[in-house]
């Protein structure tokens, strides 16, 4: 074994290109280690100018790698796949995503070579444009998005409401590209290759980051005029036994013993269920639905949920994923369909050409996407963000754009196991609502459930795997933010002028 090792093209900038990955991975829920974030990516950038895309690649394989094991739980427990195809599926996409980070670190070398740039200028600008671009490329796929490790410091991530999770990513990477400088330049004193310039721009820069947290949270963003005592039912059904028709009565009394009062006096005025909380088409009746309606009957509030469903377009059935609110009355006020589906979990991309693969997620057939549509509630509106739509804040954006005063994240993150993706998950969710100024209530099958203000702060939360309602106090109204009118401008820009730096820099070496 120490023979085939030995002759492994492997040297120590490899290695330390790997370790910056893994590194930075514990800057992400869990463990959580925020502050790391702000230095890990420094061996990477010491050393990526001997191999400038193999470093970046090796720090991508190390970061995804580690950021994303809980893949294969989702694949082989629930998705039922092999193991070894699931290690296959999963080195697939660590490998494709791990290209964004070979890409910067090769750009940003390509241009100290042929036009002098240093690298504290054009790695921010490549790093935080290729984020953006992974986040709507093949569908897009914008998890751990390098701003997301600060969600814990409340503090930093209120600049979100300019820039999205963006502007830290660059603040970031540009802490990290200063003191990879630095250490460059070290025992050399004031001369020349001391990069004055980015120690200066990056403690302006934070500095100007925090100093606009301070004043943010000192103007009181969480409260409102008009506030609703919200509910969430954590219906902790097994993913084993959800789809199961045999189950079905039993899912609906789990609910119904969780949502109606325990005793009079409770006054609930929103209750919500997760994400496919009542496995059946609601629409169609019968005694499962009806059941389902006189919850809100019984407790005089609103009732939101989440069930397939499904419309017939042209004489072609189309299922959706969907989330029901209903009246105090029981009557059926709107119906949100979700958006951006999860390829290969809700629907096979390709499927006409690829009729072998089937989608992992165990249920009904394939969904069809629907369109952004506010549910209205008695003069105001809820935006549903179903499942991992909590991760795309156009998404989120626009729901606000459109008039909703509360979003809504219903999810099941049974999938996931007790591993480190439902804090991941969460963490993201926690920007829609500092993006755009508004509460943000989460409903998940086994956690985690959670309340979170606008200033991404987290009220109330659930523990994962307990079945439980979770009651608090949520604000209606979205404030309004430099992001929710101009949305992702500072990657937009960033995403251009890295492509006019490519143009300029093109040819030969």
């Amino acid at each position: 074994m120490l023979r085939v090792l030995r002759r492994l093209p492997i040297d120590k900038t490899d290695c330390w290109s790997l370790f910056a990955g893994l590194l930075l991975a514990f800057s992400f829920p869990r463990p959580d280690l925020a502050s790391v974030a702000w230095f890990g990516l420094v061996p990477l950038f010491v050393v990526m100018e001997r191999r400038p895309f193999r470093s970046g690649f090796l720090a991508g394989i190390g970061f995804f790698g580690l950021v994303l094991y809980w893949l294969n739980i989702v694949m082989t427990t629930y998705g039922r796949l092999h193991p070894v195809l699931s290690v296959v599926a999963y080195l697939l996409l660590v490998a494709y995503l791990a290209l964004f980070f070979g890409g910067a670190t090769w750009a940003a070398s390509r241009f100290r070579q042929r036009l002098g740039l240093a690298p504290t200028l054009t790695l921010p600008v490549f790093w935080v444009a290729l984020e953006f671009l992974r986040s709507f490329l093949l569908s897009g796929f914008p998890w751990a998005t390098l701003g997301y490790s600060q969600q814990s410091h409340l503090l930093l991530i209120q600049s979100a409401d300019l820039c999205g999770p963006y502007g830290l990513s660059f603040l970031l990477i540009l802490s990290n590209a200063t003191l990879a400088a630095l250490w460059q330049a070290r025992g050399q004193g004031v001369r020349r290759d001391f990069p004055r310039i980015a120690v200066t721009a990056t403690a302006l820069l934070f500095l100007a980051n925090l100093g606009y947290g301070t004043l943010r949270l000192a103007s009181q963003p969480d409260e409102r005029e008009h506030t609703l005592t919200t509910v969430l039912a954590q219906g902790c059904i097994d993913q084993s036994v959800k789809w199961n028709p045999a189950y079905q009565q039993r899912t609906v009394d789990i609910y119904r013993q969780l949502s109606l009062p325990a005793e009079d006096g409770d006054d609930s005025e929103l209750i919500i269920w997760p994400e496919s909380a009542m496995p059946f088409y609601f629409q169609q009746g019968g005694p499962l639905s009806a059941a389902v309606t006189d919850v809100p009957r019984a407790s005089s509030a609103y009732l939101l949920f989440g069930s397939p469903a499904f419309e017939v377009i042209n004489r072609r059935p189309r299922n959706l994923n969907s989330a029901f609110l209903l009246g105090p009355d029981g009557g059926v006020l709107g119906r949100s369909d979700k958006v951006h589906l999860v390829p290969f979990g809700e629907y096979v991309p390709l499927g006409r050409f690829l009729p072998f693969i089937d989608k992992l997620v165990v249920g009904i057939g394939d969904f069809a996407p629907g369109t952004i549509s506010p549910l209205p509630m008695n003069g105001h509106h809820l935006g549903v963000l179903v499942c991992f739509e909590g991760i795309f804040p156009e998404l989120a954006r626009e729901y606000v754009r459109r008039g909703s005063d509360l979003l809504v994240n219903i999810t099941n993150d049974a999938w996931f196991g007790r591993s480190s993706a439902p804090y991941q998950h969460l963490a993201m969710c926690r920007f829609r609502a500092v993006e755009n100024r508004v509460w943000l209530a989460r409903a998940a099958n086994t956690g985690i459930s959670a309340l979170i203000s606008p200033s991404g702060r987290i009220t109330t939360q659930s523990p994962l795997f307990e079945r439980l309602a979770l009651r608090g106090e949520v604000g209606l109204g979205a404030r309004p933010s430099f992001y929710t009118r101009y949305g992702d401008l500072l990657p937009a820009v960033l995403l251009v002028l890295s492509g006019w730096w490519l143009w300029r820099a093109r040819g030969p070496k």
